[in-house]
Formats: C-alpha cells, sequence, structure tokens
C-alpha cells in the first residue's frame, strides 16, 4: 500500500536530487533536499484538508488529482505562477518576466518579495474563508465543544463568515498594508489599495469555484437519493443523470483543491528565497514536496484515516486559520517558516492525540456494554 500510493513520489526524489546534484553539484542537492522538506511540513494541513475532499469523488478524478493535478501545482505554481505574478505587478511583458527570472534572480527575487502583501491578502482571505465556514457550520463531531458549539449557533446567519473575512480585510489593509517595508528595509511603502483588491479577489474566487462546486455536490446527492428510490427503469434512466452531474461536482471540486493548493504554496514560494533564488532550485524542490503532499492525501483517502482520526479534519482547518491570520500579519511583519510549520504540524498533532483517545474510550466503553456505547463528542 505504501509502495504502491508512495512508488511516484520516491522515483522523482531520487531522480530530481540526482538531476540537482548533477546541475549544481553537492550543494545544489541540498538546497533541494531542505526545500522538499520545507514544502511538506508546511503543507502537511493541506494533505488533511485536501483528502476531505477527494474522497468524494471516484478513483477517476483521484488519478487526475494526482497527474494532471500535480502537474499544475509543480509547473503551474511553483514555476509559472511567480513568473506571471511579477509581469502583473510590476508591469512586465511575459518575455521581460521569464528573462528576469532566468537571468537576474536577485531581481527576481526583489520584485516577487514586493508582490507579497497582494499574495498574502488574496491567500489569506481565501484560506480563512475555508477555515470561518467550516467553524460556523453545526456538526455532529466536535473537537473543542466549549469553542465550536457556540460558534456553530452564530454561523446560522449565513453571511457571517464573509463579513468576518471582509473584516479582517479592512483591518489588514488599514494597518498593516500602510507601512510596508521596502525590500532592503530603505523605508515603506503604502499597499492599502492593493491588499484590498487582492483580497477581495481572493473571496470571489473562493465564493465562486466553492458555491459552484457545492451546487454540483447537492444536485449529485439529490439524484443519487431519487434514484434509489425509483424502479429498475427509471433508476437507469437517472443514473445516467448522476454519472453526468458526478463528472461535473468533481471537475469543480478538482478546480477547488487547486485553488487551495495554490493559497498554501503561497508562503511556501516566498520562503523558498531565504534559501535560494534559483526559479529552477525552487520549482525542483517544491516540486518535490508537493508530490509527497498529493501522495499523502490519497493514503490518507484510501486507508479511511479520516473516519478512523475523526479531528485530524478539525486540526487542519485550524491550522488553515492560523496560516490565514500569518499571511495577513506578513504584509508587514516577517515570520519565520520554521514557526507556520510548527502551528500546523502541533495542531495535526493534537487532533490526531484527542481521536486516538477518543476511540480508546469507545472500545472500552463498547467493551463494558456489549453493543457500542455513543460518546459525547468535544471536550
Amino acid at each position: 500500500m505504501l509502495l504502491k500510493t508512495f512508488g511516484w513520489s520516491l522515483a522523482v526524489t531520487a531522480v530530481g536530487l540526482a538531476l540537482a546534484g548533477f546541475l549544481w553539484g553537492w550543494q545544489g542537492l541540498a538546497v533541494v533536499a531542505i526545500l522538499s522538506v520545507l514544502e511538506i511540513s508546511l503543507s502537511f494541513d493541506n494533505a488533511v484538508i485536501n483528502a476531505g475532499i477527494l474522497r468524494k469523488m471516484n478513483a477517476f478524478w483521484q488519478r487526475i488529482f494526482l497527474t494532471v493535478g500535480i502537474l499544475i501545482a509543480v509547473f503551474g505554481m511553483r514555476l509559472v505562477f511567480p513568473v506571471v505574478i511579477v509581469a502583473i505587478t510590476a508591469k512586465l511583458s511575459p518575455v521581460e518576466a521569464v528573462r528576469v527570472a532566468l537571468q537576474d534572480h536577485d531581481r527576481y527575487e526583489q520584485l516577487v518579495t514586493a508582490a507579497h502583501p497582494a499574495i498574502a491578502a488574496f491567500g489569506g482571505v481565501f484560506l480563512l474563508m475555508i477555515f470561518l465556514d467550516f467553524i460556523f457550520e453545526d456538526r455532529d463531531i466536535r473537537w473543542l465543544g466549549w469553542l465550536e458549539k457556540p460558534l456553530a449557533k452564530l454561523g446560522k446567519l449565513e453571511t457571517l463568515s464573509t463579513v468576518v473575512a471582509l473584516v479582517a480585510l479592512l483591518i489588514a489593509a488599514t494597518t498593516l498594508a500602510t507601512a510596508v517595508p521596502v525590500h532592503g528595509g530603505e523605508g515603506t511603502i503604502d499597499k492599502a489599495t492593493t491588499v484590498l483588491l487582492a483580497g477581495i479577489g481572493g473571496l470571489v474566487t473562493y465564493l465562486v469555484v466553492g458555491g459552484i462546486s457545492d451546487f454540483f455536490e447537492n444536485r449529485l446527492e439529490e439524484q443519487e437519493e431519487e434514484a434509489e428510490e425509483e424502479q429498475a427503469g427509471p433508476a437507469a434512466k437517472s443514473g445516467a443523470s448522476v454519472v453526468g452531474l458526478a463528472g461535473k461536482a468533481a471537475f469543480f471540486m478538482f478546480l477547488y483543491l487547486e485553488v487551495i493548493d495554490a493559497s498554501f504554496s503561497f508562503d511556501g514560494v516566498i520562503g523558498a528565497f531565504a534559501i535560494t533564488n534559483d526559479i529552477f532550485q525552487m520549482a525542483l524542490g517544491l516540486g518535490i514536496g508537493a508530490m509527497y503532499i498529493r501522495s499523502l492525501t490519497v493514503f490518507l483517502v484510501r486507508k479511511g484515516t479520516l473516519d478512523d482520526y475523526v479531528y485530524l479534519e478539525h486540526g487542519a482547518h485550524y491550522a488553515i486559520g492560523a496560516l490565514a491570520v500569518i499571511l495577513l500579519i506578513t504584509i508587514k511583519y516577517e515570520i519565520s517558516d520554521v514557526i507556520t510549520g510548527l502551528i500546523g504540524v502541533v495542531l495535526i498533532g493534537l487532533s490526531f492525540l484527542s481521536s486516538v483517545v477518543r476511540n480508546r474510550k469507545e472500545a472500552a466503553a463498547g467493551e463494558g456494554s456489549g453493543p457500542k456505547a455513543e460518546v459525547p463528542s468535544g471536550v
């Protein structure tokens, strides 16, 4: 199971490290290896979130996620996207942006760093919406019941997530973005308008992609329920409709997954400049890490880990909320990637331990009373 799931990741690692050693020597090999570990540590919570969505999709779309999705993740988000951001923010032609990325590494680093407020605002608001929609939803299983229960009551206001995200964006734009340090530490610059526009873009992207995905997913569930109630003849006809809707639902969920991955990749791309400003070393190192995150996502789905350890999703969403806040703070202040990665690991680790304790209590209760007893969720 492990070899089947992680085989491609291991193969890409071997080829990637060999290529790094051939092109840049031992130093380049070390840089690529460090970047791979950085990406995995920063994006472990991404794998848990992705698994929660991917398990709703069939085997075909899981394969698409591992093939087409990884190409988008490696070449699109880690190689092409930073160049596109540089072209847009620095008002360069695509050809000039590519030339700078390939030939003038120092200037490329400066341009990407200058674009960080817009990137952080877009990704921060998008991830914040994921966290808020999760925390405001009324759930049967609660990890931190003392917190999640009252928030679920507040969540009955349908627009609350959007309001909170907009308030957070407004605060960031009026307090953090008005004095963004210039690269090199010489003075500051006002980026309030840029941050507002980028943050609104992140919010709109979430509402559109997430809304379309939810629409088709709900339609699919309705069709499946109707098919179960109908006779054999009509059911067959309905089944054809279900397959079509499943394809549409899976397609938009796939897009949703890619946008989530993009938001998670922002801090990895920016943090990579602390190690190297060579675009190919960054793409290779972060790409290897992205492969493991993809494989880990599929592993969690196939092993049913989220069903066995029910608080993992909670821990991952809390980690997302923390990352969203960190991204918004980094508009003005620099925060170490070590802190960012540790917060996610600690939250997911605690949720895993809580899940283990819950499972043991249920097992003990089941042994003591015959049929499996119901254990109240939350602490």
